[in-house]
């Protein structure tokens, strides 16, 4: 089940990581995606950081960690073809966190996030 930011961010579980990426809704807002750049595997984040940094055609913009926790895995083919994330959003996932706090229940469901950009 995928849980939403308010930053338009997907967050899925998979055992005790949470892998993490941005809606088709953020895809479609920053038009054309021309670069990415992923975290490094091992590094440990607070929540709130900025951790990834996502340039469009439209403008430039930043991903915060929704979690705090160590980054276990990125994806390297998204950062190689990041134009994948417009045409895929929900399978162009950025990174896997393993959380200090697994618990996901204060994110959006998919209904919530609907009504939010509505």
């Amino acid at each position: 089940m995928l849980r939403y930011t308010e930053d338009h961010e997907w967050l899925r579980a998979e055992g005790e990581e949470v892998v993490v990426g941005i809606t088709a809704h953020a895809a479609e807002q920053l038009g054309d995606v021309v670069f990415i750049e992923l975290p490094e595997v091992g590094r440990e984040v607070t929540k709130g950081e900025e951790i990834v940094v996502i340039e469009s055609v439209k403008a430039a913009s930043e991903i915060t960690a929704p979690l705090a926790g160590t980054i276990t895995a990125v994806n390297d083919a998204v950062e190689a073809d990041p134009g994948s994330v417009n045409s895929d959003a929900a399978a162009a996932w950025f990174f896997r966190i393993k959380p200090t706090e697994p618990d996901l229940t204060g994110f959006m469901d998919e209904a919530a996030y609907q009504a939010m950009i509505g």
